[in-house]
């Protein structure tokens, strides 16, 4: 609601099935009316005449799914020009493509931009209000980590399987393989092929779990193209359509050189761990637990907890990897006001000091820089210290 108190203009945008109509329903706004676009039916005809569909509607108005009518977009900016009021239109999109840029474009300075990222733990177990154990360990210089006390364990295994779409929250486990077998037939079928004009929708689908088999990897355009026969171009202008319709994310590598961090490779990592597992043929959340790939689904799973709180944070540090020419290697590293706040990822009970070997590999590679505390986000039940200037915390606490 706040940035509906100071911008005329608020853009919902994420993959779909995250509850973007949902949110927007519950948001405390009189007398809001909703116009659902249609990707083949021109409703109220917003495309063939903008102007004319924006003058006959009341506000506040809320345009859904507006990737189907992107004609609207320069029809807001002249109403919106003409008149400022805050509060006025709420847009969603689960794509961005050409949504995105015409909202970047066209409606800089009218328009704030709420990213909806599959639901995290602390919004399922209704603790999206809290600030978290993240949230105090990065803004309060004197944050005690002893002191903080743990709730309950939770089974990752589970909350891995299944992700964070709010349609699944509740969901039997034996029709999860068919929400997501609907979920990815609509969006290479529908999503994609609105948002691109794609050679083959086949080899796109096959792109995606490629995707999903190298999540938490740095990403390589050039194997990705050979794994699927495709060239290095279209790898790349693939993954830039999987990153526009919100279905994949890549976290840049971090350096003290800012040509190298643009040089750098990329990780990359699937919104969803649900998605993700669906794709690799992961049957149950126990099959996920003797997977090869359970402890990259689990450093995926953080990451996304970790870009999901900072969704909600007045300031959001910069977040990148750190990958040494020697090997050593830190899942996260959070920058905020110029200091480092290294992360480290492990799917275990019982975190180490060993498992701090890639703080040290960071203050070796970067010895001017200002690195804050280290924190290992594990599977144990307890915060604890595991050295001087390191500490474990439990995933879920988050």
């Amino acid at each position: 609601m706040d940035l509906l108190d100071h911008f005329p203009i608020v853009a919902v945008l994420g993959a779909r099935q995250t509850g973007k109509s949902t949110l927007v329903g519950h948001l405390p706004i009189d007398d809001l009316k909703t116009v659902v676009f249609d990707p083949v039916i021109d409703s109220f005809g917003a495309r063939e005449d903008p102007d004319l569909f924006l003058q006959n509607q009341p506000e506040p108005l809320f345009l859904d799914e507006v990737q189907h009518a992107p004609q609207v977009l320069a029809s807001l900016k002249r109403r919106v020009d003409r008149d400022r009021a805050p509060g006025r239109f709420v847009i969603s999109g689960s794509q961005n493509l050409a949504v995105l840029r015409s909202v970047s474009e066209s409606l800089a300075g009218r328009v704030a931009v709420l990213r909806l990222l599959p639901m995290g733990t602390a919004e399922i177990e209704g603790r999206a209000s809290e600030r978290g154990f993240l949230g105090h360990w990065l803004f309060e210089p004197g944050f005690d980590p002893a002191g903080w006390s743990c709730t309950p364990p939770r089974g990752a295994f589970e909350r891995m399987w299944r992700g964070g779409m709010p349609g699944l929250l509740a969901m039997p486990d034996r029709l999860v393989p068919d929400f997501f077998s609907s979920y990815v037939r609509t969006y290479v079928e529908r999503d994609v092929r609105t948002a691109a004009d794609l050679g083959s929708l086949r080899d796109f689908g096959r792109f995606v779990g490629l995707l999903a088999a190298l999540t938490a990897t740095e990403v390589n355009h050039n194997q990705l193209g050979r794994d699927l026969g495709l060239s290095r171009g279209t790898a790349v202008r693939w993954s830039e359509i999987a990153t526009a319709t919100y279905q994949w994310v890549e976290v840049p590598a971090w350096s003290r050189n800012a040509v190298k961090r643009i040089a750098g490779r990329p990780k990359g990592h699937m919104t969803d761990t649900g998605l993700a597992c669906h794709m690799q043929s992961i049957s149950t959340a126990d099959a996920l637990a003797a997977h090869p790939m359970a402890g990259r689904m689990f450093e995926t799973w953080v990451a996304l907890e970790v870009m999901k709180r900072a969704e909600s944070w007045p300031v959001r540090p910069a977040i990148h990897h750190f990958r040494a020419h020697s090997g050593a290697e830190v899942d996260l590293v959070l920058e905020l006001d110029g200091r480092l706040h290294p992360i480290e990822v492990k799917l275990s009970t019982n975190p180490t000091r060993g498992d701090c070997r890639g703080f040290d590999g960071l203050a070796t590679a970067c010895p001017r820089a200002d690195i804050g505390r280290k924190l290992v986000v594990a599977a144990c039940e307890q915060v604890r210290r595991l050295r001087e200037d390191a500490w474990a915390v439990p995933w879920w606490e988050l």
